[in-house]
């Protein structure tokens, strides 16, 4: 996480740090800040295994104001929306998001994304959240999507810099969001968003997340961003809520086996080799990319992402880290950490297809040894079922 600022010595001046709507609120609450895709951004306050238990066991508030969105709206936007991603856009009713890829002519993966489609009267817009790394070529390749598509009625406009996101996150969040809006959030189901008021902002809540628990996202007007966090962090004040940073979304976002782009996902890497063979749907009709990705299904994937846990004592594993069977290397880790919830070190790797398999051993690479470890069902983890809703 050390992306956004050009290498000292270079030609041109070094790019600023774009700062969120809440970024000086952070620093008053003391958080560790460090430069994350172009960004600067919260990485802890009290500590990524805090943070992380506590989004575990209460709920944890995230600054997500470095992701982008973009408005795509139109008569034809669902036709426009249908070529370029790999879910079933006219699945979704009004009120409703999916979780989707940009893909790439190759196959490859431009972007992991969710599009939300608007409640009724305003069915016919939608709203696409994309990574922060990736905003801007995002918004490039849609854009020039658009262009080629010049028989369809449809808009594109980046509103990144206008729309703030937040996310509340925990088995707590309901509660603590309840208090502070007019919605009756129990009734908002998994991937559904609706409108609604937060603290007396007028806002979009998602009943989405990237924690693997339940909980909200919230967008609102960039302007009053900090009154919605202002009024979540009173609210949760008796409920355990404590502001979180990238440090702790990145291990709870692993422990629920959820993709990060430019780890498990790459313009290289197939959606079958991901494992997010759910979100394509051949089916639909031509999209960009559907032949080569057909193709790689009616082969089988060359490679598989699998999940594994070290099964001796060592450091955690790191992306880009050689894996090998039997001396012999078949792939490399995606993502690895130290897991707070399961008390191992634990990992994604994407390996070739035959060294693939529950409970079948794997070497990691790790400060020069080659640490043993058994490939393991994901996710790693998974919440209890008594609660509502579901989670990206």
């Amino acid at each position: 996480m050390t992306e956004g600022m050009e290498p000292v010595g270079s030609a041109s001046p070094p790019t600023p740090l774009k700062r969120t709507a809440v970024a000086d609120r952070h620093e008053a609450l003391g958080a560790r800040m460090v430069p994350f895709a172009g960004w600067l951004m919260p990485i802890q306050y009290t500590g990524i295994l805090a943070e992380h238990r506590a989004v575990r066991s209460a709920a944890g508030l995230f600054d997500l104001g470095h992701m982008g969105q973009v408005e795509v709206s139109g008569v034809d936007a669902a036709a426009f929306l249908q070529r370029i991603t790999t879910n079933d856009v006219d699945a979704l009713a009004p009120g409703r998001a999916q979780y989707s890829l940009l893909p790439n002519p190759t196959g490859g993966v431009i972007d992991d994304i969710i599009v939300y489609r608007r409640p009724a009267p305003n069915a016919d817009r939608y709203m696409v959240v994309v990574n922060a790394s990736n905003a801007a070529k995002d918004v490039e390749w849609m854009t020039a999507q658009r262009q080629a598509a010049a028989n369809l009625d449809v808009s594109v406009v980046d509103t990144s810099a206008s729309t703030g996101m937040l996310a509340i996150q925990g088995p707590r969040a309901e509660a603590i969001a309840r208090s502070v809006t007019d919605a009756d959030l129990a009734t908002v189901e998994g991937f559904h968003w609706i409108a609604a008021t937060v603290a007396g902002v007028p806002v979009m809540v998602a009943r989405t997340g990237y924690t693997g628990e339940d909980g909200f996202e919230i967008y609102a007007p960039i302007e009053e961003v900090g009154r919605v966090w202002d009024a979540l962090l009173i609210a949760g004040s008796d409920h355990g809520l404590v502001p979180v940073g990238l440090g702790a979304r990145d291990t709870l976002r692993l422990e629920a086996r959820m993709p990060l782009y430019g780890n498990e996902l790459a313009d290289d890497i197939n959606p079958l080799e991901a494992g997010l063979g759910w979100a394509v749907k051949l089916d639909k009709g031509d999209f960009v990319g559907r032949e080569r990705i057909a193709a790689v299904k009616a082969a089988g994937p060359a490679r598989r992402t699998v999940g594994f846990r070290l099964t001796e004592r060592s450091g955690a594993p790191r992306a880009h880290s050689e894996v090998q069977v039997a001396g012999r290397t078949v792939g490399h880790v995606t993502s690895g950490a130290f897991s707070p919830t399961l008390g191992d070190n634990i990992g994604l790797a994407l390996i070739e297809r035959d060294a693939a398999g529950i409970g079948r051993p794997l070497e990691i690479a790790i400060r020069g040894k080659a640490v043993p470890a058994e490939q393991i069902r994901t996710p790693f983890y998974r919440r209890p079922a008594v609660v509502t809703g579901d989670a990206r």
